[in-house]
């Protein structure tokens, strides 16, 4: 009996091999033409960069771009040359009170010394995610908590594995002799685990819920680090720094944190928010090879004209990189059966990206697989201004903000989704737009093109030694370069305020120039990289570092009693925008106070280290990835 059944598993085996072998020619035939159909709708499908909805191709006099609508008489002509009459060139270029204001991140007389602090049997390892800037939070945070924790940091790992699949170590982006030499004062830091007992070492590994603060690393990690889990717990009405002092003859322990990104709060004590400023702004310098190709670049642009603007389109470059995910998927055939990359990437936007009614409905179904997207409606993500502006629009702000049309535009990005055709409107207001592929030969470019975090690093470099900055989207380059631009001097960095600037796109045929370019004025208000646009506390730390930006009170002061006639000028816009209204601010989801983390919660948070309790995390960590950077 036994052996028949063998005979009959074996016979069963074989037929479904067999079966199994002619189904592969099949599922690859069916993939070939899905990728020839594919390439054919992408070919005959309409250009995203206008929504159908919301911009209507606008008459450029002679320069401009052509209208397929019928022609209609609009008060609504952007002039062929020049900026509004009503800005000066010198408002352009700088932030009118920056000179009162500046970064300073020193430690105070209260910080201990590293040596101090420091226990030789703790090391904390950190395993980052995400693209080139969301790395570089992690890897700011990173320095922090290892502080927080008296432990060790080893280098931080990039993420290899990601959506992106840059190989690229820390090595090779930063330099980590100067990185480890500069934090010297404040953090013990090495370039790898030390082995034990003459074997390699492999470190517990664990994750923290985003957000988390000091106390939640003491009740956390700390008790992980020192093997006693259940310790702390007797302290919950104490404070968990106790526990150090009483650990100093424990035995060496290893914690390495993954996926390692905004896994700091917001809200920490002053010198840990100025120890990230040192991070963040001093210790992280790229390679030698990175910042002289990024300097050549800068210089470049720099003899094209006297100031130059860079533009942030990445919104742009998400649907070439959807379209590219979606290529690489076609590639494994049981993912095809079951995935399909490109309208989920879009779905989860939840912005409209102009293909008409038959995306609506394909995107609105796609939206029901998640229960935080189902409700999400396009048009209102777009009123409430979550979805960054088109190139067209974009260029209608900056001539608007009084930017001439001879002014040197800095695309940075990758390759921009639709080409020449996607940029032709921007290009219409804006004739020199340049990208370090144009400004580049391909032998120059070679030793960076294979790593897109080194591509990045570049456009980091060219965006942050700008004149002007300007952020289209709320993504980590944007936080990051606007947060660095403001400790820096508060050079301009300008945030489309895309909630107010909805309405005026939308009804712009029905005004004149000079009224729309008076309105964007007013809108952008509070958004143009002066100093307290952002009230303390608000927003993530990274773009508002607060904290890390001191007041030259005497120097202002001066001004202030000099005559009216030379000082009010320069402080009608500073009074403005303390006092704007607070709608116009980005709201703050920092929510991790310590009333988070005792009461009902503090069991699951001291038992069950090992799980991420961020709620706000994707069902599809391959989107959050792709998302974020």
């Amino acid at each position: 009996m036994a052996t028949h059944r063998r005979r009959h598993h074996h016979h069963h085996h074989q037929h479904s091999h067999n079966r199994f072998r002619y189904l592969i020619p099949v599922i690859s035939a069916i993939s070939a033409a899905i990728l020839v159909l594919y390439g054919l709708i992408s070919l005959l499908a309409p250009s995203p960069d206008h929504l159908h909805h919301l911009v209507r191709r606008t008459p450029f006099d002679d320069n401009g771009v052509g209208d397929d609508s019928p022609r209609v008489t609009s008060l609504f002509k952007v002039p062929i040359s020049g900026g509004s009459k009503m800005v000066s060139d010198r408002s352009l270029w700088s932030t009118r009170m920056s000179k009162f204001y500046f970064g300073c991140s020193n430690a105070s007389n209260k910080f201990p010394k590293v040596e101090t602090v420091t226990y030789p049997n703790r090391y904390l390892l950190i395993a980052t995610s995400g693209g080139l800037n969301q790395q570089r939070t992690g890897i700011t945070d990173a320095v922090v908590a290892a502080r927080i924790l008296n432990a060790t940091l080893v280098v931080p790992k990039l993420d290899q594995k990601s959506f992106w699949k840059d190989a690229s170590t820390f090595s090779e982006i930063f330099d980590v002799d100067w990185f480890i030499s500069h934090l010297s004062r404040d953090v013990k830091i090495i370039k790898e685990l030390p082995r034990k007992g003459g074997k390699i070492w492999t470190p517990y590994n664990m994750r923290v819920p985003r957000k988390c603060n000091e106390r939640c690393y003491q009740i956390r990690v700390l008790p992980v680090l020192l093997k006693k889990h259940g310790f702390c717990l007797l302290r919950i009405l104490g404070d968990c720094r106790e526990l150090a002092k009483e650990a100093r003859d424990f035995k060496t322990r290893a914690v390495q944190l993954s996926k390692f990104d905004y896994r700091l709060s917001n809200k920490l004590e002053t010198d840990l928010q100025k120890l990230r400023c040192r991070v963040n702004y001093h210790a992280l310098k790229f390679t030698d090879p990175i910042n002289k190709m990024g300097q050549k670049l800068v210089n470049r642009m720099r003899k094209m004209g006297k100031h130059y603007v860079a533009l942030h389109l990445s919104s742009c470059t998400l649907l070439r990189a959807v379209r590219k995910l979606a290529f690489l998927v076609l590639t494994t055939i049981f993912t095809i059966l079951r995935y399909r990359f490109e309208p989920d990437m879009l779905a989860f936007s939840g912005c409209y990206y102009g293909g008409g009614e038959k995306e609506r409905k394909e995107l609105g179904k796609i939206r029901k697989r998640w229960k935080t997207l189902h409700s999400n409606n396009p048009d209102k993500e777009r009123r409430q201004g979550r979805c960054p502006l088109t190139p067209e629009e974009v260029g209608l702000m900056l001539r608007a903000l009084g930017y001439n049309k001879d002014v040197h535009l800095y695309v940075a990005s990758g390759e921009v989704y639709g080409g020449d055709e996607t940029l032709a409107p921007l290009r219409a207001l804006f004739p020199n737009i340049h990208s370090k592929d144009s400004i580049a030969t391909k032998e120059e470019l070679e030793p960076f093109s294979a790593f897109s975090s080194r591509m990045a690093a570049l456009d980091f470099i060219v965006c942050d030694e700008s004149d002007v900055f300007v952020t289209n989207n709320n993504g980590n380059m944007a936080k990051i370069l606007a947060g660095r631009r403001r400790y820096f001097g508060h050079k301009p960095t300008i945030r489309p305020n895309a909630k107010k600037l909805y309405r005026l796109f939308l009804n712009r045929e029905n005004m004149t120039w000079e009224e729309f370019s008076s309105r964007v004025r007013t809108h952008q208000r509070g958004f143009m990289g002066e100093p307290k646009e952002v009230r303390p506390g608000r927003g993530e730390f990274h773009e508002n570092p607060a904290t890390c930006i001191c007041e030259d009170t005497e120097a202002k002061s001066k001004l202030e009693t000099l005559p009216r006639k030379f000082g009010k000028s320069n402080l009608d816009l500073d009074e403005v925008v303390a006092d704007q209204d607070i709608e116009n601010e980005p709201e703050s989801s920092d929510q991790d106070e310590d009333d988070d983390l005792i009461g009902p919660q503090f069991q699951h948070l001291v038992n069950d280290t090992s799980m991420d309790d961020d709620s706000l995390i994707s069902e599809s960590p391959e989107l959050e990835e792709l998302l974020s950077d």
